[in-house]
């Protein structure tokens, strides 16, 4: 009999057990997760009537032993129509204009290079009004270049009186 009044009980403990409300655990992931990070600000925006006017340019090579600078003039306007740039010699070539944020990026369409004698070059920049300056990048694209078809540039520009 007490082999019987034994497995009574411990069933009658299991029973109750089981029937017993559980409460649920609790999820402490999210206290432990880091807070979720704040938006980034908005990048600033420049407006093309705060480039609008003359700037002499100086384009530089970046990386190698060319070192010597190509001189030009940036005409700018407050909208995208009538950008030229100005290169020695006379030359005026016309770029397309846009605006990205912060940057003011051109496009010129194919001229005689000043920096390769009797080849032909189309040039992409980049660049951002800082402290009164514009500074960024220029890649100048050359024709029939093979290996060495591509310029990297280093630009600054300088607002003339």
């Amino acid at each position: 009999m007490q082999r019987s009044s034994r497995f009574a009980v411990c069933s009658a403990v299991l029973l109750l057990a089981a029937c017993m409300k559980k409460e649920a655990p609790k999820d402490t992931t999210a206290a432990m997760a880091p807070a979720p990070a704040p938006a980034p600000a908005p990048a600033p925006s420049v407006a093309l009537a705060d480039v609008a006017g003359k700037w002499k340019i100086t384009n530089t090579p970046v990386g190698g032993k060319d070192t010597s600078a190509t001189i030009a003039t940036l005409v700018a306007t407050a909208d995208t129509s009538g950008w030229t740039l100005e290169l020695p010699g006379g030359q005026k070539v016309p770029l397309q204009v846009r605006v990205s944020a912060d940057t003011v990026v051109t496009k010129s369409g194919v001229y005689n290079s000043v920096r390769r004698k009797g080849k032909k070059v189309w040039t992409e920049t980049a660049t951002r009004l800082e402290n009164g300056k514009l500074t960024g990048t220029t890649v100048a694209h050359y024709e029939n270049a093979g290996a060495d078809s591509v310029l990297t540039l280093r630009t600054e520009g300088t607002k003339m009186p």
